[in-house]
């Protein structure tokens, strides 16, 4: 082996001459008095830590000379337990599902790693026989196909060259975002993955994540509201949770070739207040959906920082910000990593209403979350499993809050649903099924379900681990949740439900996590926090299985 590219803080390449004294000076550092004095290891030791066991583990761990790696995200528990999430190149190429996790004891020394695929990483040539246009191409005839019917203007196609292992065989392939506009202007983007050699689809997916002072809000009634005071004239941002804002889109969209390369965005206007009371409760106030969009936000913010110690969105203090009245009556709302925000729609005021509440901003908010850490590729089982986290999240929001004109419960986005729907929520976790489209168990075909009705595999188990099984009224909401197998299932609560979603999430979980493997990163996660054969590890495993997951 000639060398290994390891990432310490940033991206970095050690040749073999030097990789022995790297790793002394490292151990060194770890083990310095320094380090030893302190109540846990920081994040930059911990990244230490971990690039001397890649070092120490690279065959264990599937490393070669052609692969580097670059951190994505560190955890560091209270015993000082390590947990450094790694993104993998090939011959620098990304490699779709070579992410892994290294966990280490808290004195720095390896003790495992999650592995988003086990398979060895070796292609004969990283040249094509597909070219980049004709990949274009490809992806765009897969975008027109999913929406059918529509005249999409603007369409845009960038490809990029990577390594997929996310399905059997590492293999070449092409990496397409898509783009373009509908009838409307509202956006369509999509992701195609095509066989570098064949020029067959491998998979696609949506790129959009949907769900879909004081204020009068739409859904949540009167609210207190952190602003910043301007000269004379009162922000909607908040100094207190990152500066995270809300601003006006004036019903605009973006003008993007792609996902993140855009040549304008709708805009994204503060709003301002003369008297620091914003809103109406009505949606003749602009400023009405803002109040709801900005409240959804703290509430999100508050939520991950009591409950997880995290720190805003991507764990580092910094806020995200919202976008409200986006495009004509676009019926969505959605995460965009590329503008780190929030958008939401008006409704189309039939079927759907501005898409301000409260659970789906804690939806679209959990989505960042999610990118920033497991990174839930988005299709097939790990794609319900990304979406069901935000559902997850979503609701474990929505009851944090104990909002008197929002109380908590297990439906999706139930304040935003008009008569035109057909249905009293977009969706039921305690009986996924009750949409009409979801699944309640799992089955060999679930992964070929869209991924907003996949997850409800998982939204059943969390309504199951959380509250049980059976019928019961919760806060004034109905319940009757079946079981697959016949048993009866005792639930833990829901703060217990949330600390070990999270933990499987940003501890065990990658991108290629399938729900056998979210069953095995829940356990784990339920071992780690509560003890092996403790009653919410059973109740974990008892959960899973309630949905046919074993």
């Amino acid at each position: 082996m000639s060398r290994i590219r390891i990432d310490v803080r940033g991206s970095r390449r050690l040749a073999t001459a030097g990789v022995a004294a790297t790793a002394a000076t490292l151990l060194a550092a770890a083990l310095s008095p320094a380090a030893v004095a302190a109540d846990r290891p920081t994040r930059t030791g911990a990244i230490e830590n971990a690039a001397s066991a890649l070092l120490e583990h690279a065959t264990s761990l599937g490393l070669t000379s052609d692969e580097g790696t670059k951190v994505r995200d560190v955890v560091v528990d209270k015993d000082g337990t390590q947990h450094v999430r790694y993104d993998r190149t090939y011959r620098q190429l990304p490699v779709l599902g070579g992410d892994f996790v290294v966990h280490l004891a808290p004195d720095g020394a390896y003790r495992s790693a999650n592995r988003a695929t086990k398979a060895k990483i070796s292609l004969a040539s990283i040249v094509p026989s597909i070219s980049a246009p004709k990949a274009a191409d490809l992806a765009a005839n897969a975008l027109r196909a999913v929406n059918l019917g529509e005249t999409l203007k603007k369409l845009t196609a960038r490809p990029q060259l990577v390594v997929d292992a996310l399905h059997g065989a590492p293999k070449l392939a092409w990496r397409t975002s898509v783009a373009a506009k509908d009838s409307l202007g509202n956006p369509v983007s999509r992701t195609v993955l095509t066989d570098a050699r064949s020029g067959a689809q491998i998979d696609a997916w949506d790129d959009i994540e949907t769900a879909s002072g004081d204020g009068k809000s739409l859904y949540s009634g009167t609210v207190p509201l952190n602003t910043t005071l301007s000269g004379s004239t009162y922000q909607l941002k908040d100094p207190t949770r990152g500066n995270t804002y809300t601003g006006d889109a004036a019903n605009q969209s973006d003008l993007c070739f792609l996902t993140s390369i855009c040549i304008s965005r709708a805009p994204s206007t503060v709003f301002t207040d003369a008297d620091n009371h914003w809103g109406t409760g009505t949606s003749a106030d602009r400023a009405s959906a803002a109040v709801d969009a900005q409240y959804g936000t703290d509430v999100t913010w508050d939520f991950y920082k009591k409950e997880f110690g995290r720190n805003g969105i991507a764990g580092d203090g910094k806020g995200s910000y919202n976008r409200v009245h986006y495009g004509n009556k676009y019926n969505n709302a959605f995460w965009d990593d590329s503008c780190f925000c929030m958008t939401y729609g008006d409704g189309d005021g039939t079927t759907l209403g501005p898409l301000v509440g409260l659970d789906v901003a804690g939806h679209e908010m959990t989505h960042g979350v999610t990118s920033k850490t497991a990174a839930l590729t988005y299709s097939g089982e790990s794609g319900g499993l990304n979406e069901a986290t935000s559902d997850i999240m979503g609701t474990l929001v929505e009851w944090s809050a104990s909002n008197p004109s929002d109380p908590g419960d297990y439906l999706i986005g139930e304040k935003i649903v008009r008569s035109g729907f057909g249905g009293e929520a977009l969706r039921y976790m305690d009986k996924p099924s009750k949409d009409g489209n979801s699944a309640d168990y799992w089955s060999s075909s679930v992964g070929n379900l869209d991924v907003h009705y996949s997850s409800g595999v998982a939204n059943h188990f969390a309504y199951l681990l959380a509250e049980g099984s059976g019928a019961k009224t919760i806060n004034g909401v109905s319940y009757n949740s079946p079981t697959y197998n016949g048993k009866t299932v005792t639930g833990i609560g829901r703060e217990k439900l949330g600390q070990i979603w999270y933990r499987a999430l940003t501890v065990y979980m990658t991108s290629s996590t399938n729900y056998a493997g979210a069953r095995t990163a829940t356990l784990s996660a339920a071992k780690d926090l509560y003890g092996a054969g403790s009653t919410e590890y059973n109740a974990v495993a008892a959960a899973w299985s309630a949905v046919n997951v074993n």
